[in-house]
């Protein structure tokens, strides 16, 4: 499929970062929101009424994503884009761990954890910034105008920004979706499938789309991106070739 002629894209969700060290959300007994609500700890309602909580919360955990290193499933893709079988990534994902990779094209619909922004005056902070802060015992973060600092992520409340409508068009009428790592529950990214004529899906669990998938494979994802790779005459990479 992905060696015919066509638009094809990938879509990405937590599970492809799991082999980084980055739980996902919602797989049985280890799912970071089986663990606590999400719209307690990473909603725009808990960033507001109680910003010390929400960042004693999220802020260490965010500081062990920024520190993960790509692993196979990024790096495959990151080749596939480079030898023109895939155009890009969409991702659910705010971990970088795409660009780390190499991937070129990325859509970060839910944003990333890169930078935050002043509430107030609007300047950017890095996030090397805001954990300094963290760390030194200013919580939330603040701007020098006093403004509250927020991450630069889609909150549980938040609208869907620019790079969702980009992703959009992308996808829409594209020949194959690779899906990759994503449960395929959280709207309105999950509504994405639907635009694509052909859907593979490699995930752990099943997800809503697998019936009308051409392709699903409830196997990990490392090990089915290096046989992808092989099977193309691709070479995995050496890091992570075993």
């Amino acid at each position: 499929m992905l060696r015919q002629p066509g638009r094809h894209w990938a879509l990405t969700g937590a599970g492809i970062s799991t082999e980084s060290g980055i739980p996902d959300y919602r797989s049985p007994g280890t799912g970071l929101w089986e663990k606590m609500d999400p719209t307690r700890v990473a909603s725009v309602d808990a960033l507001f009424q109680d910003p010390v909580f929400f960042y004693k919360t999220n802020l260490p955990r965010w500081a062990e994503i920024n520190r993960a290193e790509p692993n196979i499933g990024h790096l495959a893709l990151a080749e596939l884009e480079r030898q023109g079988l895939i155009q890009g990534v969409i991702t659910q994902n705010v971990d970088s761990l795409h660009l780390k990779a190499g991937s070129k094209r990325v859509y970060e619909v839910h944003g990333h954890l890169r930078t935050g922004h002043c509430l107030e005056c609007r300047r950017s902070f890095s996030f090397e910034e805001m954990l300094g802060q963290f760390e030194k015992g200013t919580i939330p973060p603040k701007c020098s105008c006093g403004g509250m600092i927020r991450p630069d992520v889609v909150l549980f409340g938040d609208l869907m920004g620019e790079a969702f409508h980009q992703a959009e068009r992308v996808v829409a009428g594209c020949d194959v979706l690779l899906v990759v790592g994503t449960s395929l529950q959280v709207y309105p990214v999950a509504a994405l499938p639907r635009y694509a004529r052909r859907l593979v899906i490699i995930n752990l669990m099943s997800t809503p789309y697998d019936r009308e998938a051409e392709v699903v494979l409830h196997e990990p994802i490392g090990q089915v991106m290096a046989d992808l790779l092989q099977t193309l005459g691709l070479e995995v990479p050496a890091a992570v070739a075993s």
